[in-house]
């Protein structure tokens, strides 16, 4: 422990006090102030926790001024580039990144457990055939937990284990189960010869009538797509999976909580929010005319998917997003398609503009995300799943460091009263 400290004074007469100041690997040195009541009386007020570090953690870090983002240290850049998604979830889980026969082994445990008990087909019949899929994943995610009582014993290293490698391996049979529903064809059972993308792509895509072709290009950058998503820090669905867990609410619970959260269109829905825009603006010839409006600061118009309220620099997993996005394009054929030729123009105006430049309003992750998943071909009602699935394992992790900390506490944030003062209650009769 530092010696460091910070002072905290007061212009109410209070004595100044004393508080140890953190400092982490990289990143701002964090004031301790766990003792501040005892020792004052006090509470500190910061509503979204804009300034407060919940927890410590080693698996994420972002300088949002910088534009970087790092799981357990390696840049994302170079995670995307040279590792599979399945290989960037086993270092998330594990702090290290595996060597060739670690991969085969947790690639072989994620894969030996796709398949969902056969009753779970049952809670589906249960949905209307129009009914969202994150409704339908909050309901099938949390369910796993009375199918699963042989991994609930939070306290158990093993029990977390298997925990974690089943939410992983069943999330995308989930997901895909989901969308095969809403469609009305028959489920498509896994194949474990697959990998973890291509198995995806084909359960969500495969039909009886004919054999599934994949397509590497397509596998690779759905894959991409996952590594840029698996985590992003203590953001709001990450804080309530820690916040669930802190009761000691099985991983099960806790996922399911996480997916609630993401539902949330402040927070999972950018990329379908993109979508819509596109739509909204509907051709390159009225471009122009959005542009304006974007920048007017008298109308309520905003061009979705740019900017970053982290990243005051530009998202490092927009530069991989953009490769991807331009190799699936060019691989179907799509550059000349009416939404696709929108993107890009809005895409090379923003990077071009003037106003966007200096304000640093450049294309986000999700703005590309968006883009590639309507290629390949998923409905817009999916992209907030895809995004569960992918940060399944940020959550895991996060869970399972939460649930190993012993500093840890069940979280209980305080609050600056404004409510009545004590009030005496009168009669009925004299009110």
């Amino acid at each position: 422990m530092s010696d460091r400290k910070a002072t905290l004074s007061f212009s109410d007469g209070s004595p100044p006090v004393d508080f140890p100041l953190m400092t982490g690997t990289v990143g701002p040195d964090v004031v301790d102030i766990r003792t501040l009541y005892g020792k004052t009386g006090k509470f500190t007020y910061d509503p979204g926790f804009l300034s407060t570090a919940s927890c410590n953690s080693a698996i994420t870090y972002i300088d949002g001024d910088k534009g970087e983002l790092m799981y357990r240290g390696y840049p994302i850049e170079q995670l995307a580039v040279n590792c599979d998604f399945l290989e960037t979830c086993y270092l998330l889980l594990n702090g290290e990144l595996p060597n060739l026969d670690q991969r085969k082994d947790f690639n072989d445990r994620v894969m030996r457990h796709t398949m969902v008990h056969e009753q779970m087909q049952f809670f589906f019949r249960g949905f209307r055939r129009d009914s969202h899929p994150m409704a339908v994943l909050v309901a099938v995610v949390g369910a796993l937990s009375a199918f699963y009582h042989d991994s609930l014993d939070i306290n158990d290293e093993h029990h977390r284990q298997v925990s974690a490698i089943r939410l992983i391996a069943k999330m995308p049979t989930l997901v895909a189960m989901a969308y095969k529903y809403s469609v009305g064809q028959p489920f498509v059972y896994p194949r474990n010869d697959l990998s973890y993308s291509a198995n995806f792509m084909r359960m969500m895509f495969a039909t009886p009538c004919e054999e599934y072709k994949v397509n590497d290009v397509l596998v690779r950058a759905l894959d991409r797509i996952f590594i840029l998503h698996a985590d992003h820090e203590q953001n709001a669905s990450t804080s309530t999976v820690r916040l669930a867990g802190s009761s000691g609410a099985n991983p099960f619970a806790c996922i399911a909580a996480g997916i609630a959260c993401l539902w949330g269109p402040a927070h999972g829905g950018a990329n379908e929010a993109c979508l819509s825009m596109l739509e909204e603006i509907g051709d390159v010839s009225r471009v122009g005319e959005y542009i304006k409006r974007a920048k007017d600061k008298t109308d309520s118009f905003k061009l979705m998917g740019f900017g970053h309220r982290v990243y005051k620099n530009f998202d490092p997993r927009a530069k991989l997003m953009r490769e991807t996005c331009h190799e699936v394009l060019s691989e179907l054929g799509l550059q000349n398609d009416r939404l696709f030729k929108l993107a890009i123009e809005l895409e090379r105006i923003a990077l071009e503009d003037e106003y966007f430049v200096s304000k640093k309003l450049y294309p986000n992750v999700d703005f590309y995300s968006g883009i590639v998943q309507r290629a390949l071909g998923i409905p817009v009602s999916l992209f907030t799943a895809i995004f569960a699935l992918a940060r399944t394992v940020g959550w895991i992790a996060q869970w399972t460091e939460m649930i190993s900390d012993p500093e840890q506490k069940i979280g209980r944030p305080r609050q600056l009263y404004k409510g009545a003062a004590h009030r005496d209650l009168k009669p009925i009769a004299l009110r």
